[in-house]
């Protein structure tokens, strides 16, 4: 019988993604890692999906050619070579990130699901590690709904459909959210018939109301949107799999060569034995987090999507951030997401920051609006997109950004000017009397502003 080893650490990291920015020069450092390196970000989200996404802007580009005054035609799609592509980058990079750690004098990297026994010590394998401290970054996964018939269906999540070989000639996405919308567009914008079922009147809900129904009406163009739809079974016969949905019309059934399933995510807590602590989780199971992101056990911090807080990449690195200042430098310092962007690298791309005017109704927040279309600004029109604008909503008395909102070209680079006075409490005269380049994209923000 192999005895447990027992380890002492300074700090113990658990999960291989943003919590790797906390690690301290000179400190004994554990980290626990159940899958690749890298955390999900690398290995089955933002990475992959964005390589892949811009083969589909491009596809996108090629189609669209003939507005430009351009004959170009898309006469192959390699599909495995698209998908090759963006594996073989997110390989290496996870590769070259557990060398590293392995290399280091002071980390010592164990691999396999960390469960906690005590309140700062977890077994790993035959790894019993205590640490002095202890950050849980162990990320969440997406969520299987309780549909009849799903569990019969061999389905899709976000995680296979990065890796898929062959595509499919039909895909049926359950849900209409950020994840359902990216990769309908990249498989849709390749060749692949979609269906896409949603439980809501619109897609991409959380968005600001205009913005949600601007979106919804463009997805509705290029594929078959299905909304207000309940999911009464899913089943398969043969290779095809059916999906039976009841909408306010009738009931109708999807046939399909894949299903995805894109209905939210689930965290990654119930996987550590977080009972064993003075951890506490919220109503839906996420680490409850004060506003240092300290656990409710002492010297146990949590940051990123097992928080369930902004559930973002740039989120989590910023958590990192305070976690670090909190948990090794020794100071107190809060989170603040009131300037905290998101973006959604469809087609059209969306882009946001601060509150929706859905929000600010629902908190009785006075507010002035301006919005502009991108197709009246010379490059808006330069790039025929008839179809983008940004909407952005001001304290009329101190004229400070309650939140700003863009569908369009470049949404998520635009967005940035915005988030820079956001973040530095500047009201909009600091960006409408700045000098724009003209006839750059940016004009847009500025004479949103100036129409509030």
């Amino acid at each position: 019988m192999v005895k447990d080893k027992v380890q002492q650490f300074d700090l113990l990291i658990i999960g291989s993604g943003s919590g790797l920015n906390v690690i301290p020069d000179g400190w004994k450092v554990a980290v626990v890692e159940k899958g690749k390196l890298g955390g999900t970000c690398l290995n089955r989200g933002c990475i992959p999906s964005k390589i892949l996404i811009h083969s589909a802007d491009v596809a996108e580009t090629i189609k669209n050619a003939k507005k430009f005054g351009l004959d170009a035609k898309l006469n192959k799609v390699d599909f495995a070579k698209i998908i090759s592509n963006a594996s073989k980058h997110v390989d290496n990079s996870s590769a070259k990130i557990e060398k590293g750690l392995m290399n280091s004098k002071d980390i010592t990297l164990f691999k396999g699901t960390a469960k906690f026994i005590d309140n700062r010590t977890v077994k790993v394998g035959n790894n019993i590690i205590k640490a002095d401290k202890i950050i849980i970054a162990a990320g969440a996964r997406p969520s299987i709904p309780n549909i009849p018939g799903l569990n019969k269906v061999k389905y899709m999540t976000s995680t296979e459909a990065l890796r898929l070989k062959n595509q499919p000639k039909t895909l049926t996405i359950l849900g209409g959210g950020y994840i359902a919308c990216e990769l309908a567009h990249f498989f849709g914008s390749l060749g692949t018939k979609i269906n896409i079922v949603q439980r809501s009147n619109v897609l991409l809900s959380r968005e600001d109301e205009e913005i949600s129904k601007k979106f919804t009406e463009i997805f509705s163009k290029k594929y078959n949107v299905i909304l207000n739809a309940d999911i009464i079974k899913v089943y398969q016969k043969g290779k095809k799999k059916y999906v039976d949905v009841k909408t306010k019309s009738g009931r109708k059934t999807l046939i399909s060569d894949e299903i995805l399933v894109a209905m939210g995510v689930t965290s990654n807590a119930d996987t550590l034995n977080l009972q064993k602590t003075g951890v506490k989780l919220n109503k839906n199971g996420f680490v409850e987090t004060n506003d240092y992101l300290e656990t409710t056990a002492k010297n146990i911090w949590a940051l990123g999507d097992i928080t369930g807080k902004k559930m973002l990449k740039h989120s989590a690195n910023y958590d990192s951030q305070i976690v670090f200042e909190n948990a090794i430098a020794g100071k107190k310092v809060k989170t603040n997401y009131s300037a905290m962007p998101h973006a959604i690298f469809s087609s059209p791309q969306i882009a946001g920051v601060g509150l929706t005017e859905q929000e600010l109704k629902e908190k009785n927040i006075d507010y002035a609006v301006g919005k502009y279309d991108f197709i009246k600004t010379g490059m808006g029109l330069a790039l025929q997109d008839e179809e983008g604008f940004v909407k952005i909503m001001v304290n009329p008395r101190t004229k400070k950004i309650l939140g700003c909102h863009i569908v369009g070209t470049n949404a998520s680079i635009l967005i940035h000017e915005i988030v820079v006075a956001m973040q530095n409490n500047l009201d909009v005269d600091s960006i409408a009397n700045t000098i724009h380049i003209h006839p750059a994209l940016n004009e847009v923000i500025q004479r949103a502003i100036g129409n509030i």
